[in-house]
């Protein structure tokens, strides 16, 4: 199948899942995680019609928004952000989701002053408690979002989450159940930098289990764009 008929299914997924729990479709965003997929395809995506463009390295969204692959469509950058690249991201994204620590967050609130911008971010969420994934542990969010007037070149815009792989339907849903609870508490605690609205969370293979759980923007690469070939990318 074509990427734009790809994107015409996962609409309608989405849509059935939405209405499935009583959600108003327009209120799920669509973003393509186009690792590894140069920019033709990039530019697929976006006439196909998804909400955003999600990059996971920082060398690749650099070499793909000096060939304006994402013109038409927000990009976001969704992968594990080193400090020292931290640069090379704020200011060139529309959101940064995976702020994993309270060192990037500073970082990114530093380079964010040096440009005079306020950088919107998500805060990751280490849901799972994996000791292979990096993330903020769910106690600590309530603590840190008290502390976010001390970063005031930053938007708290929500959070994303990265569940443990799953094989089967539902095994997740304990997972983004409690993400869903985290960003309703959040809320409670909204302030000039805090304007939660934005709960990422689902990929290509449990996303209508996030949808049915209150996600609002699902991160899909392989059923757009078809399975990624690692081999290709070790042996470069």
């Amino acid at each position: 199948m074509s990427i734009a008929e790809n994107v015409a299914r996962i609409r309608a997924e989405i849509q059935q899942a939405a209405l499935a729990c009583g959600r108003d479709p327009k209120s799920i965003q669509l973003c393509a995680a186009t690792k590894m997929n140069d920019a033709d395809a990039v530019r697929q995506a976006i006439a196909a019609g998804v909400d955003c463009c999600g990059e996971n390295r920082v060398q690749e969204l650099t070499a793909k928004l000096a060939e304006n692959a994402y013109e038409g469509a927000p990009v976001h950058f969704i992968g594990h952000l080193q400090t020292n690249k931290v640069k090379f991201v704020v200011g060139k994204v529309d959101l940064i989701q995976s702020v994993d620590s309270e060192r990037l967050l500073k970082a990114i609130d530093k380079e964010a002053s040096k440009q005079g911008i306020v950088q919107n971010i998500l805060l990751e969420v280490n849901i799972g408690e994996e000791a292979s994934k990096s993330g903020f542990g769910a106690d600590d969010i309530l603590p840190l979002v008290d502390r976010l007037a001390e970063f005031p070149n930053v938007c708290l815009k929500g959070l994303m989450a990265i569940p443990p792989i799953s094989h089967n339907s539902g095994e997740n849903l304990k997972f983004f159940q409690k993400m869903f609870q985290l960003s309703v508490d959040i809320r409670n605690k909204i302030d000039d930098n805090v304007m939660v609205d934005c709960l990422s969370m689902g990929m290509s293979g449990d996303f209508v289990d996030a949808i049915s759980s209150g996600s609002t923007m699902i991160r899909v690469g392989t059923a757009i764009f078809g399975a990624r070939d690692y081999a290709k990318l070790s042996s470069n």
